[in-house]
């Protein structure tokens, strides 16, 4: 039921490399959200055009969805973590990194056949 998807910019980055980011990511994802890391999703997409503050350097959106609620404190510690993960591994600078944290219903997440809520 978590999820996180990376959006970025900066060209393609070698198979192996991508899947060492998706298993760090999903790894603190479920660290983070204390849910099961049997249920988290990761997804990555590079080469998508985008601007940041009206410049085409390097850049990253990033989703961070889950059924429940996050805390403050939660995604400011979530932030924190996964600019500098993503920052390291992507070489963007973490000021050209937006996240989006999103509340689900589990009526509002499907899987296998069914929902969570």
């Amino acid at each position: 039921m978590p999820l996180i998807k990376v959006q970025t910019s900066v060209a393609q980055p070698a198979e192996q490399e991508v899947q060492a980011l998706l298993k760090q990511l999903s790894s603190r994802l479920a660290k983070h959200t204390g849910k099961p890391e049997s249920y988290v999703m990761t997804a990555f997409e590079a080469n998508v055009p985008m601007t940041f503050g009206g410049s085409s350097d390097p850049a990253c959106y990033v989703e961070v969805k889950s059924i429940g609620s996050f805390t403050p404190t939660q995604t400011k510690t979530m932030s924190a973590d996964f600019c500098q993960q993503l920052s390291q591994a992507l070489d963007v600078p973490a000021n050209r990194i937006y996240i989006e944290f999103a509340d689900a219903k589990g009526a509002m997440w499907g899987w296998n056949g069914s929902t969570f809520g």
